[in-house]
């Protein structure tokens, strides 16, 4: 709970930010902070850059809502300077956030919790262009970014390695391909919220996850109630063996031949989208929750030392 001297609480939206997540963040950011205002907040909108300790402190807000994504918002560094700052700010802390940004860590931490994840290795950008270093079919993507950026799917009948592009990094992971549907759940506070079915033409890639009519949303999850319960358990024991604090997302991919044992978990992300075509607003709309009454929750749950 923060409190405050000042009769309304300042609060800082950060948003925007360097990585390649960038314009999303400043969708996220502006929606977060509007509601906020009709919330009854003060809200000023920060777009992160090298000079937002500066203007934090130039501003000395209550609060900072943090509606950053990605590289540097949601790795711990922007965290960690809150932190040092001694300003309650939203979302995980620096340990969680860093570990939940890092996917081979991430899948690390699942299993230490005995959760279900497919096998997958980290190998160097140079060495998957140039051979199969796993049987197709399989997925290459960043370790360390979110949103569906630098997704490569390696299909089964492919002849040769994907050849990508040179903003990616140095060292990718490279992670077996797991068919079937795209599941996910919204954690709150110490409460799975719903589980949505998303349907796509193809991949959930970034383009499907944030333009309109990108992909169908099904929520809640037209599942058997094995399968949506399980999601809701999985996501909850993601959520805290991750450390996670406020709200966060753990996506699922159901391989439905195969029942339960087909249920994996791909990520969780502790920064999750709030976009007007965002999953997370939308389950909790689902839950009797509005998009105003989920960001206040959010505020009012900041702190430091989380």
């Amino acid at each position: 709970m923060v409190r405050s001297s000042r009769t309304t609480p300042i609060v800082a939206v950060i948003l925007g930010g360097p990585s390649a997540e960038h314009d999303v963040s400043l969708s996220s950011g502006r929606e977060c902070a509007t509601a906020l205002r009709d919330e009854g907040y003060d809200v000023v909108e920060l777009e992160a850059g090298r000079d937002l300790a500066v203007r934090l402190a130039e501003l000395k807000p209550d609060i900072v809502f943090n509606a950053l994504h990605g590289r540097w918002g949601e790795d711990g560094c922007v965290q960690g300077l809150l932190e040092w700052m001694q300003i309650p700010y939203t979302h995980s802390g620096v340990l969680s956030s860093a570990l939940a940004m890092d996917k081979e860590a991430t899948k690390s931490a699942y299993r230490a919790a005995g959760l279900p994840v497919v096998d997958s290795i980290l190998a160097a950008r140079d060495e998957v262009c140039r051979r199969h270093v796993m049987a197709p079919p399989y997925v290459v993507k960043p370790n360390n970014e979110g949103s569906s950026v630098g997704v490569y799917i390696v299909h089964e009948a492919a002849n040769s390695p994907p050849q990508l592009s040179d903003d990616m990094p140095d060292v990718v992971m490279v992670e077996r391909y797991a068919p079937g549907r795209e599941l996910t759940t919204t954690v709150v506070g110490d409460r799975a919220l719903t589980v949505t079915d998303i349907i796509t033409d193809g991949w959930y890639d970034y383009s499907a996850k944030y333009e309109v009519g990108g992909s169908c949303h099904v929520v809640p999850a037209d599942i058997p109630q094995g399968i949506f319960d399980l999601c809701m358990d999985y996501a909850l024991r993601a959520h805290h063996a991750l450390g996670c604090r406020g709200i966060s997302r753990t996506d699922f991919r159901w391989d439905e031949a195969r029942g339960a044992d087909g249920l994996i978990l791909l990520e969780t992300n502790t920064q999750p989208g709030m976009t007007p075509t965002s999953l997370c607003p939308e389950q909790a709309r689902e839950t009797g929750l509005s998009f105003g009454a989920l960001c206040r929750w959010i505020v009012e749950d900041a702190s430091c030392q989380r």
